[in-house]
């Protein structure tokens, strides 16, 4: 199996591999201090600035469903999609085969599209996350549809 580098300019790879730490950063700190997260998105502007985007479908609503909170971050970065170099999508998800995980979509203007999971556990006993292996895969555009 190729890796997606290597079919990426060095400028995709920068670019993802910047939206990365920030993304998960956010979402350890959230889990750690709340126990949960809304899904958010991290953006690589144009001149190469990174800022969070948070998105909600309906702002009267404060317990959105997370799937109609991804829509409204994907909503959103697909208006700016112009003005934006890389996007990603993060969400706390539950795993097909039982589990929590930290979700990143990453998407790149240029093509790349990738998702990482970051598995994780809340401690029984004490306050603490105890995280798993990261694991990525080839994933779906939704803000740069081919």
């Amino acid at each position: 199996m190729t890796s997606w580098r290597e079919g990426a300019s060095t400028q995709a790879q920068t670019d993802l591999d910047g939206l990365l730490n920030p993304a998960l950063g956010f979402a350890q700190q959230q889990l750690e201090n709340h126990g949960e997260f809304f899904p958010f998105a991290v953006v690589v502007r144009a001149d190469g600035g990174t800022e969070m985007v948070a998105a909600r479908s309906d702002v009267q609503d404060d317990r959105p469903a997370s799937a109609d909170v991804i829509d409204a971050c994907r909503s959103t970065l697909a208006e700016q999609r112009n003005r934006l170099r890389a996007a990603a999508v993060v969400a706390d998800v539950r795993l097909p085969g039982g589990g929590d995980a930290i979700r990143v979509e990453l998407e790149h203007t240029e093509g790349p599209a990738l998702a990482v999971v970051l598995p994780y556990a809340k401690k029984r006993f004490g306050r603490g996350i105890d995280f798993g292996q990261l694991q990525a895969a080839a994933g779906t555009r939704h803000i740069w549809l081919a």
